[in-house]
């Protein structure tokens, strides 16, 4: 996705709009990944970790609204757009997760309801 994120601020208008659908379909597919993979750090929490991830998504998108918006004012949206442009280079940060294969797995069957 950062290559097609890099790019945007560069292209027309037309294909700005290829690329923002190329995009649009990275994040949405995903994110159904992203909260199996917390649920399974937490198991017997799944309810738990769904409402977390999409709270946090909404609360920080609008947080992240408003301070872009600020940065717009101050920079300019030119510069705002392209400082966007590198945000999903933070995903290299992923190298740091823990890896799932040496975790010890706990079955469902096991674990006692809350």
């Amino acid at each position: 996705m950062a290559p097609f994120t890099l790019a945007l601020p560069y292209v027309g208008l037309g294909m700005s709009a290829v690329l923002t659908v190329i995009i649009g379909f990275m994040l949405a597919s995903a994110f159904p990944a992203m909260i199996v993979y917390a649920q399974e750090l937490l198991p017997g929490k799944v309810g738990t970790i769904a409402g977390l991830f999409f709270g946090l998504a909404f609360g920080l998108a609008g947080i992240g609204a408003a301070v872009l918006g600020q940065l717009a004012d101050h920079w300019g949206i030119e510069a705002v757009y392209k400082l966007c442009a590198y945000l999903p280079l933070l995903g290299l940060l992923a190298v740091l997760l823990p890896d799932m294969k040496r975790l010890p797995h706990t079955p469902q069957a096991q674990l006692k309801p809350a």
